[in-house]
């Protein structure tokens, strides 16, 4: 499919960027990607892909299905999402009809998500750009339910997402969605989302917090990712998250006083 790598690349960039310009971007970089899919370089890694896209309009499908009917809210964000990525006609009509599928009675959740787990092996990033898009559009959809959110812990489950990533990134995107904007949040909110982004708790010592960033920035850095077999398409993302990093970390050393 020619298309695949720009759908995960639109995914990706929707994803670290919240704008219809960066899912162009990834868009763009997906595009690479296609190239070398359609020369024959890794016919495998197409089929991911593919897998990812229709998986995740699958999954949405599905979680929206949870109370018993699928709402208006949920069908928007669904066709915002689709707006937003700019996606042709094929591929909305794709996305439909993978939202359908994944709604039906009969969907087979853990057989779809155990194909998806397995075809992308060791790319974990993958899985949690998975993750992070389901909550995100379940948030924009409901406000994340109880039966949704019961969905979407087994759906963290099934992919080996653990308890305490799920948390924290459900966490993240309420703190992100409570707020119109990052400068409306007071003192004490950013700091909660520091913490937060660096995956500690307050109380940690001030050279905890430098380990546990340093951690956090050479596990999440981009050249190491793509070095350890991250697609280039999702380069972006990891940048995305380490200039994340950083902010949370100078925000934390303002606050504490730190040199």
């Amino acid at each position: 499919m020619t298309w695949a790598g720009k759908l995960l690349g639109g995914l990706i960039g929707l994803l670290t960027t919240h704008t219809v310009w960066g899912a162009l971007l990834g868009a763009s970089m997906g595009h690479l990607l296609d190239q070398n899919w359609s020369a024959g370089r890794s016919a495998g890694s197409g089929s991911i892909s593919e897998l990812f896209f229709k998986t995740t309009f699958e999954v949405f499908g599905h979680v929206a299905k949870s109370d018993g009917r699928v709402s208006e809210a949920e069908i928007d964000a669904a066709r915002g999402l689709m707006r937003e990525l700019n996606l042709g006609a094929n591929e909305v009509a794709m996305a439909i009809n993978c939202f359908r599928v994944g709604k039906a009675s009969n969907y087979d959740l853990q057989g779809r998500l155990s194909r998806l787990r397995r075809g992308c092996g060791a790319r974990v990033d993958l899985l949690g750009a998975f993750m992070e898009l389901q909550l995100r559009a379940s948030l924009a959809g409901n406000g994340l339910s109880p039966p949704a959110r019961a969905v979407l812990i087994r759906v963290a489950g099934e992919l080996g997402i653990a308890a305490r990533y799920f948390d924290h990134l459900e966490a993240t995107l309420k703190s992100r969605t409570s707020y119109a904007s990052h400068a409306a949040k007071s003192s004490q909110s950013r700091l909660a989302d520091s913490y937060q982004e660096l995956e500690v708790e307050p109380n940690i010592s001030d050279k905890e917090l430098t380990r546990a960033y340093r951690r956090q920035m050479s596990r999440h850095h981009p050249d190491k990712l793509v070095a350890n077999g991250l697609p280039e398409s999702m380069a972006q993302f990891a940048k995305e998250k380490t200039q994340r990093i950083q902010e949370a970390y100078e925000t934390l050393r303002a606050a504490r006083g730190m040199q």
